[in-house]
C-alpha cells in the first residue's frame, strides 16, 4: 500500500533547520518557506517544498483549510505526568507565606503525592497519564518526557513506569520514561538515604533495565532531597549499568550542576540557583541546561537565567515541569512565553528550545526539526504569521497536529 501523499498548503512554514545547538538566535536566522507543502512517506518526511511544484508530481493530496503556520512538534522533556491525587493544599499554603521546603518537611509536598500515587492502581495512573499526555498533544508536544518518583518503593516505581509505557500506546505522542525513584528518600523508609539509593540500586533498576521500562535515571539534588556526594554515588552506578542520567539540579541550593558536568550528564533541570562561575562552563560542556519556567511561576521564584546561559554560549532547552505541586499549569507555549518576556528571549530562541535544541536532551536525533529524513511530526498553527504563535502566550493551539505522518485532531 502506497502511504506516500502531499499535505497542505501552508502559508508559512518553520524547518527550524541550519542553526546551531548554541548560543543566541536572532529571528531573522529561521528558514520560513511560504506556500509551502510537505511530503510524507510512512513516518518520515521525504521532501519539502513550494505545494504549487510539489502538487506536479505527488499523486495523493491531503489538503488543508485556511491560511496555517506549520513547524515542527514541540518536544517536552521534563514532566511528572503520571500521578495520584492532588495538591491544592499545597498551593494554597503557599499562597498564605508557606515555603515549598517547610510544607514538604511537613508531610506535604512530594510526599503527598506519593502516598496518593502508592494507593492509585496502575490502570488508574495508566488513564491519567493518557489523558495528560493528550492534553499536552492537543498544544502540539508529540513528544513527551514522563518521570515515575512518586512510588519510591520498587513495586510503586514499577507500577509507574509500566503504566507510562501503556499510555505511550495509548495516545498520539511518544512517551519517553525516566526513573526518578531517587526523587526523596520515602518518609517511611527505615534507613539512610544512602542505604535507599543501595536498594534501588540493587533491586530496582536491574529490573527496570531487564523489562526494557526506561533508559534513563534521574535524581533530584537539593535540601531535603539527595546529596552531592549521595547522587554521585547513585548515578555513577546507574552510569555502570546503561543508563543515561539526568539531574534536577541547583533549584533551591547549588551543587547539582557542578555534579552534572563531573558525570556528563546528559541535561541538568532547572538550575534557577545556579552561580555565574557554572554558567560559563555550560557552554564548553556537553551538559544540557533544561528551563523549568512553570516551576518558578508556581513557587514564585526566580527563572532560571536563560538570556545569560545563551550569551555564555550555551545551548537553551525549556519544558513544562508539569507535576501536581510545583507546576500545575501544564502548558508549556505559556511558560516558555513568560520566560522570554522575563529573560528577554527572541521568538527563534523560544522556538528552538522546544524543538531542534530540546531533541537532543532525550537523546533523539529524528525529529524537532522539518527536513527530509525526519519523523513527520508536525503542527499546524491558524494565521499567516509565525510570530502569533509565542505572541499568543500559549492561548493560540494547533490547528491540526500531526504524528508519524498521522493527522491526530481537526480543530474549527
Amino acid at each position: 500500500m502506497n502511504t506516500r501523499k502531499l499535505i497542505g498548503p501552508f502559508a508559512q512554514l518553520l524547518t527550524m533547520a541550519g542553526m546551531p545547538l548554541k548560543g543566541p538566535l536572532a529571528d531573522n536566522r529561521l528558514e520560513v518557506i511560504e506556500n509551502a507543502g510537505i511530503v510524507v512517506e510512512k513516518d518520515n518526511i521525504v521532501q519539502i517544498g513550494f505545494f504549487d511544484d510539489l502538487k506536479l508530481t505527488e499523486k495523493t493530496i491531503e489538503p488543508v483549510s485556511g491560511h496555517l503556520t506549520v513547524l515542527p512538534g514541540f518536544i517536552d522533556v521534563h514532566t511528572h505526568i503520571c500521578w495520584g491525587g492532588s495538591r491544592a493544599g499545597d498551593y494554597a499554603m503557599r499562597l498564605s507565606g508557606r515555603t515549598y521546603l517547610e510544607i514538604a518537611a511537613e508531610g506535604g509536598g512530594i510526599r503527598s503525592t506519593v502516598a496518593n500515587t502508592r494507593a492509585a492502581g496502575e490502570s488508574e495512573l495508566t488513564g491519567i497519564t493518557a489523558d495528560h499526555a493528550n492534553a499536552l498533544l492537543k498544544q502540539g508536544i508529540t513528544t513527551i518526557e514522563v518521570k515515575s518518583g512518586y512510588g519510591l518503593t520498587a513495586e510503586s516505581e514499577l507500577k509507574m513506569l509500566r503504566a507510562i509505557q501503556a499510555a505511550s500506546s495509548k495516545g498520539g505522542s511518544d512517551l519517553i520514561s525516566t526513573c526518578l525513584a531517587a526523587h526523596i528518600k520515602p518518609p517511611d523508609f527505615t534507613g539512610s538515604a544512602i542505604e535507599y539509593l543501595e536498594f534501588v540500586i540493587a533491586h530496582l533498576l536491574p529490573v527496570v533495565k531487564e523489562q526494557n521500562l526506561a533508559q534513563r535515571v534521574d535524581i533530584y539534588i537539593d535540601k531535603g532531597a539527595f546529596s552531592v556526594n549521595e547522587g554521585r554515588y547513585y548515578l555513577a552506578e546507574a552510569k555502570k549499568m546503561g543508563f543515561d542520567i539526568v539531574i534536577h539540579a541547583d533549584q533551591f541550593y547549588t551543587g547539582g550542576l557542578e555534579l552534572a558536568f563531573e558525570l556528563n550528564a546528559v541535561s541538568a533541570d532547572h538550575l534557577e540557583a545556579t552561580p555565574e562561575k557554572d554558567i560559563e562552563r555550560l557552554a564548553a560542556s556537553d551538559v544540557i541546561p533544561v528551563a523549568l519556567p512553570a516551576a518558578s511561576l508556581g513557587l514564585g521564584a526566580s527563572f532560571t537565567p536563560a538570556r545569560k546561559i545563551l550569551n555564555a554560549g550555551a545551548t537553551l532547552v525549556i519544558a513544562s515541569d508539569w507535576n501536581p505541586g510545583s507546576a500545575p499549569m501544564g502548558r508549556l507555549v505559556t511558560a516558555a512565553a513568560i520566560l522570554g518576556v522575563y529573560e528577554k528571549l527572541t521568538m527563534a530562541e523560544t522556538l528552538a528550545a522546544l524543538t531542534f535544541r530540546a531533541a537532543p536532551a532525550l537523546r533523539l536525533s529524528d525529529r524537532g526539526m522539518l527536513k527530509p529524513g525526519m519523523l513527520a511530526d508536525f503542527i499546524a498553527f491558524p494565521g499567516s504569521d509565525w510570530r502569533e504563535i509565542i505572541y499568543n502566550q500559549g492561548a493560540m493551539e494547533p490547528r491540526y497536529v500531526w504524528k508519524r505522518g498521522i493527522r491526530q485532531n481537526d480543530k474549527p
